[in-house]
């Protein structure tokens, strides 16, 4: 969501992607630092998610946590890099590539969720339901209703969905009050980074005209500081991946293996789940 900004300027075809055709152009200038990137900070920003889902898919794979673990971790990844190929190149086959991975990663969750215990207990009856589900939304937005709020209401539905079917699966359990609060850690970490995100998202949309002020005052490299969508980026990265290690726990304690693992920082600001004294277990 968001207004297509007057940036015709900058749209030209002499630019490297040439003419944008996405229905989405952000509050950030485009092209203003270099004419191979459309929107270099948006771009940048979305670092934070690769590596966050990078790191999550290696731990999974590690300490085999089983492939539905890992699915969850790849859908965060394909959201990062759809996201960092739109807003380097505004164009409306990047932006697919940015809002529907996310519809996907949402029914991943749902899945995951649903199906939490080593026994899978409805079969392919539940993987085929959600993919017919979504590949209708799919087929929907693409050919018929191309307008970004049928994509962002799909999506909230989706990811609602599976927050209730997590919190369900949490209320549950019967775990040490160790485990449970470091549950209740990252389901709130989770929230507070998506409803952050949220909030700089709505201030960049509604107030883009002061922003761009604010930025071409303060000037290169501070102007960074105020792209209030690359902040979205790294916000809801980190929210979106607290809500991840939360599921991700949550299968463990389900299996009785949460005082086996824990989370641990990589280079102080990357979680992950992490085996408690590796040395000793090996």
């Amino acid at each position: 969501m968001g207004m297509i900004k007057d940036d015709t300027v900058r749209n030209a075809t002499t630019y490297y992607w040439g003419e944008r055709t996405s229905t989405i152009d952000w509050c950030e200038e485009n092209y203003a630092i270099s004419n191979y990137i459309a929107e270099f900070w948006n771009t940048l920003t979305n670092v934070a998610m690769i590596t966050l889902a990078v790191l999550g898919i290696y731990s999974s794979i590690r300490h085999r946590h089983g492939k539905r673990v890992t699915a969850m971790y790849v859908g965060l990844l394909l959201v990062g890099v759809g996201s960092a190929c739109f807003h380097a190149t505004l164009k409306y086959t990047t932006q697919l590539l940015d809002e529907l991975p996310m519809l996907y990663l949402c029914a991943l969750c749902f899945y995951s969720l649903v199906e939490i215990d080593v026994d899978i207990k409805f079969g392919k009856r539940l993987p085929i339901l959600l993919g017919l589900f979504q590949t209708g939304i799919t087929l929907i937005y693409v050919f018929w209703v191309q307008n970004p709020a049928f994509h962002q209401v799909a999506f909230g539905g989706t990811a609602v969905g599976a927050i209730v079917f997590g919190t369900k699966r949490f209320s549950e359990l019967n775990i040490g009050s160790e485990t449970r609060r470091t549950l209740s850690r990252l389901h709130l970490m989770g929230h507070l980074g998506m409803w952050g995100g949220f909030l700089v998202w709505n201030v960049d949309n509604i107030f883009c005209h002061q922003l761009r002020t604010y930025r071409s005052y303060v000037g290169m490299p501070l102007d960074g500081l105020l792209q209030l969508h690359g902040w979205w980026h790294i916000l809801t990265a980190y929210g979106s991946v607290y809500l991840l290690l939360w599921a991700h726990l949550l299968k463990l304690a389900r299996l009785g293996h949460d005082t086996m693992f824990s989370i641990q920082y990589f280079m102080g600001i990357f979680p992950h789940v992490a085996l408690n004294n590796p040395k000793k277990v090996d």
